[in-house]
């Protein structure tokens, strides 16, 4: 799937970035979307509900002088153990390879995205 696709994908997701996301311009940048099922009575995965956050995917998009190559994957639930989830995140704006704009869950993280780098290396 292309980096468009997963962000428009109807699941729920936590994505984390090192610079805000427009793919409509040749912006370097480097993100990661962690696939989240909630678990019964989660309040919407906020901190404030009694369930808890699954992730159940995890992928990772790098873009290049406007080149987006996914460069890794997994469903693996002991690899998307090792990845802490994002408390922080909160709604962001972002813009599709066409300029359309969408608002997503996520946060830009220059440290985070460098740990997630770490382990997927």
């Amino acid at each position: 799937m292309s980096l468009d696709s997963e962000l428009l994908d109807i699941r729920r997701k936590i994505v984390v970035c090192k610079n805000d996301i427009d793919l409509s311009k040749k912006t370097d940048n480097t993100v990661f979307i962690l696939f989240v099922e909630e678990s019964q009575g989660s309040a919407g995965g906020r901190i404030g509900g009694a369930g808890f956050r699954i992730i159940s995917k995890i992928s990772c998009f790098n873009i290049v002088e406007g080149t987006t190559q996914k460069i890794y994957e997994t469903n693996d639930e002991t690899e998307i153990s090792k990845f802490e989830i994002p408390l922080s995140a909160v709604a962001m704006d972002i813009k599709l390879s066409n300029g359309v704009p969408k608002v997503i869950q996520g946060i830009v993280d220059d440290n985070l995205v460098d740990t997630y780098l770490g382990l997927i290396q």
